[in-house]
């Protein structure tokens, strides 16, 4: 009887989304925009924004702000040009949020806890209806639709709380450590609660056929996801142990065709980084690494020959914007070229041209930026006083969980490497002086240790591009750059890599020279 309930309940959510979609358009909604009103109970900050990332491949986001008045009351209006996801946000806090052309909600939340307090009520409808859409012959089109959405949002703050801020459905801390079969039973368990979360919230309520899909494709590819990449974060993070070797029968999800041509998850970001994944696991499979030259070609021709359409031309540009970061600028180029033909809309051949002109400075064989910094013993420490030497550069930042977490690492490495050609030069990005010079001098950590004021704006993050902490870089001997994303100081391959590199200083440079518009 009990499963018997279930699949009528199924059945039951998927007619009232079905119902939903074919009534969804609003009758007379304002084109194009999203409407947030609301209020911020005992407020801390004066301005409440929305983010929208409109570009798969641009980090820069799109922020839309309102000045909250002397009660905490705000009204955002949002140019949206169809279903999006969005980030509410509020000082230091963010809350998801999905919108819409149509979306008229009231958004409130203490602030001092956005994400666990934050409610949404549909504008203009009429209290009492919200539980009776079923019967929906009292709403107009246009109430229905902003319903339908103030829901999406109530599930997205219920699902986090629930799910996304519980440690114990995430992979990350506790669950890495586990072995293949306890891992796989914690997925399994996972997708099952999260699924039943969503059917019995679609159940209840009415959805957008457009939110359905969203949710339903987040749950579905962030466990895919997890799933691929949980050997190597493993390996990554466990550094008393040695990679794990998986069962055969580990990969065979990846043999249902579905999950590979999902046209209603094709927006969603999960998928997107579901289908990169799939194409690295699949060029690793034929014995290709992400330190081999032609690893990035050869994902670029495996992605062009697995997938179409839009996924296809979704994934490349992904593939491209990787082998930008890692400094295969060379190989890039050519790949940029084939792009170009393929984005006959140009939708995103801009964004991507004007990414590889930002790393061509930082590629393989090109010259590492030179900067002149203090160190914590007051001296005055030039980048290129070093050449003849390998450098492992670190940028970093004290007040960053996971660069001191490398703190240890960083100690044992220099150990092993004492009195060997090389020299671990630690740029910190910390505004305060005082914190960062007692850390380096009462910890005795070892290498050369420099600031450079202003953080992030200072003229050396921006020289190295710089978005974020830790990063590291290894330089040849010569000066150039060997790998603009070597293996984390925590990595147990760390120290292969460094091995490995002794006397390669020059092997790329003359791969740069030959791109256009290289010096001559």
């Amino acid at each position: 009887m009990k499963l018997t309930f279930t699949c009528l309940l199924t059945w039951v959510s998927s007619w009232a989304l079905v119902s939903a979609a074919s009534a969804q358009a609003p009758a007379s909604p304002v084109a194009n925009i999203a409407v947030l009103t609301g209020r911020v109970t005992s407020p801390t900050s004066d301005t409440v924004a929305v983010s929208i990332h409109d570009s798969p491949f641009d980090s820069k986001e799109r922020i839309s702000y309102a000045r909250l008045n002397e009660k905490g009351e705000f009204r955002l209006s949002i140019p949206v040009s169809g279903s999006t996801k969005a980030d509410l946000v509020y000082g230091d806090a963010v809350a998801d949020l999905f919108l819409d052309p149509g979306t008229d909600m009231d958004v409130r939340f203490k602030a001092d806890d956005l994400p666990g307090t934050v409610k949404f009520r549909a504008n203009d409808v009429p209290t009492g209806f919200a539980t009776k859409l079923r019967n929906s012959a009292n709403l107009t089109d246009a109430q229905r639709h902003r319903q339908q959405m103030a829901n999406a949002n109530s599930y997205l703050a219920e699902f986090d709380e629930q799910f996304v801020s519980n440690d114990g459905f995430q992979v990350l801390p506790d669950n890495i450590q586990l072995y293949e079969a306890p891992f796989v039973s914690f997925l399994d368990y996972r997708i099952k609660h999260e699924r039943n979360f969503l059917e019995d919230r679609a159940a209840r309520q009415s959805f957008t056929i457009d939110f359905y899909n969203y949710a339903k494709a987040e749950i579905t590819y962030s466990n895919a996801n997890d799933r691929l990449t949980f050997p190597d974060l493993r390996e990554q993070v466990v550094s008393t142990e040695g990679r794990m070797t998986m069962t055969p029968g580990y990969f065979d999800y990846l043999r249902d065709p579905n999950l590979l041509n999902d046209q209603t998850a094709i927006g969603n970001e999960q998928f997107q980084e579901f289908l990169l994944n799939y194409v690295h696991y699949m060029a690793a499979q034929q014995k290709h690494q992400r330190t081999d030259p032609d690893f990035y070609p050869f994902c670029y021709a495996l992605a062009s020959k697995r997938l179409n359409g839009q996924m296809k031309l979704l994934t490349l540009g992904r593939i491209l914007q990787e082998s930008f970061r890692f400094g295969h600028v060379r190989q890039s180029a050519a790949m940029l070229a084939d792009f170009r033909a393929l984005d006959t809309k140009k939708r995103y051949i801009a964004t991507l041209d004007n990414d590889f002109t930002k790393h061509k400075a930082l590629a393989i064989g090109s010259q590492a930026p030179d900067f002149r910094l203090l160190s914590a013993a007051g001296d005055s420490v030039r980048l290129s006083s070093f050449q003849g030497k390998l450098v492992y550069l670190n940028f970093w930042k004290t007040t960053n969980g996971l660069c001191l977490r490398d703190l240890a690492y960083a100690q044992d490495l220099a150990k092993r490497f004492e009195g060997k050609n090389i020299v671990f030069v630690n740029v910190a990005l910390d505004e305060l002086e005082l914190p960062w010079k007692q850390l380096v001098t009462i910890k005795k950590l070892p290498g050369v240790h420099v600031r450079a004021t202003g953080g992030l704006r200072s003229e050396v993050a921006k020289a190295y591009n710089l978005q974020e902490v830790p990063t590291y870089i290894l330089l040849g001997e010569d000066g150039t750059i060997l790998n603009p994303k070597p293996k984390r100081l925590s990595s147990r391959a760390a120290v292969d890599e460094i091995n490995q590199s002794f006397g390669r200083a020059g092997v790329y440079s003359a791969a740069v020279a030959q791109l256009p518009g290289a010096p001559k």
